[in-house]
């Protein structure tokens, strides 16, 4: 870093994302959670046919697909809020809802922009450990004060957690807010969207990253009671009116109108996470119950780190954090089912050539 950095931020650890490849040529990317589906003709069309000139900003509001938006979730117009992708969004709850005597609340496993978000904004942060099994114990929240922000599914460990857990919380803390980021709440969970009616603390971040294959054009949702969203704006107006461009835009509300591709692509995903369950257990990986687009499994006879480089000799990337009690554990995002089929047909190699060398972890 420059002698010009703030000392704000000298001690920053920013977030690190997953290897985006320069040449993906041959490569099985499985390390990034992305949709292994392009969007769809339609959406793509419709994109293409209705997107603001680009000389001109896009619609601050983004009123057009905000609208389709909330008609799909079953929401108010003035209850959904676009960003830049999940991340912006989850970056204004942050500014919003904490401060000195309202520190952040979140596991210790779990998304790993939080901790960054937290110290960006420099707001205490208390990472509350998850039991043995990876599972959340929701009166770990209950009774501590502090913003709640819980990833429904997990993320790393793909666990979920049914709406009554979560409200618990919501109900027995009226004077704190509860964040649930269901960036992969499609995969098998049980979006906690129809409590925002009955909670004014509860905020549901949604994405269009992983079910809706729009990565790349970054597009996420907040949604929640029309005073938080109003907060949620006000941050927003604050540092970047514009931040949903318009092709965005645009794609969004044609992939929105697309809801049957959608529903296929999730479905497929689904069935090659199943798929790859089983041939995983074959091999003798142990996994959680993973309900998003990715799996966390390990194996006993060979550490993350060693599985983690000897598949990357391969060309098949994975996502290996080398964190406090997950370092054994690989994050697998669910591809296609071919891209599956050489992840297994890699590893039961792997494995073999182990066994046949007396190999160690």
């Amino acid at each position: 870093m420059s002698r010009f950095l703030s000392k704000r931020y000298s001690e920053l650890v920013p977030y690190v994302p997953g290897e985006q490849p320069a040449d993906p040529s041959g490569v099985v990317k499985l390390n990034t959670n992305e949709s292994p589906f392009p969007p769809s003709e339609a959406a793509l069309f419709y994109a293409g046919g209705h997107a603001r000139s680009y000389n001109l900003y896009s619609d601050p509001d983004a009123n057009e697909l905000c609208e389709v938006f909330a008609k799909t979730v079953g929401a108010e117009r003035d209850q959904v809020l676009a960003g830049n992708g999940s991340d912006e969004l989850l970056n204004f709850a942050f500014m919003a809802f904490c401060d000195d005597g309202r520190p952040a609340l979140f596991p210790d496993i779990t998304y790993g922009f939080y901790t960054v978000f937290a110290s960006l904004n420099r707001v205490p942060q208390v990472r509350i450990p998850l039991a043995d099994d990876f599972s959340l114990n929701v009166d770990d929240y209950i009774n501590r004060k502090g913003t709640a922000y819980i990833a429904n599914p997990n993320a790393p460990t793909g666990i979920a957690l049914p709406p009554s857990e979560i409200e618990k919380i919501a109900a027995a803390k009226p004077d704190d807010i509860v964040v649930v980021d269901e960036a992969y709440a499609d995969f098998g969970a049980q979006s906690c969207v129809p409590l925002t009616r009955k909670y004014g603390n509860l905020l549901v971040i949604m994405t269009f990253s992983k079910s809706r294959s729009m990565a790349g054009a970054r597009l996420g949702f907040a949604i929640g009671n029309k005073a938080l969203i109003s907060d949620m704006n006000t941050i927003k107006y604050s540092i970047n009116p514009y931040n949903v461009n318009s092709y965005t835009q645009a794609l969004g509300i044609g992939t929105l109108l697309d809801g049957d591709y959608t529903k296929n692509c999730i479905a497929d995903i689904i069935t090659n996470r199943e798929y790859t369950v089983k041939a995983l257990r074959g091999l003798g990986f142990e996994l959680t119950d993973s309900k998003a687009n990715f799996l966390f499994a390990r194996h006993p006879r060979m550490s993350g780190t060693k599985l983690y480089k000897k598949l990357a000799e391969r060309k098949i990337l994975v996502r290996h954090f080398g964190a406090e009690r997950i370092d054994d554990y690989l994050r697998i995002s669910i591809g296609s089912r071919s891209q599956m089929e050489k992840l297994i047909k890699a590893l039961a190699e792997i494995l073999v050539e182990e066994n046949a060398g007396g190999g160690t972890r």
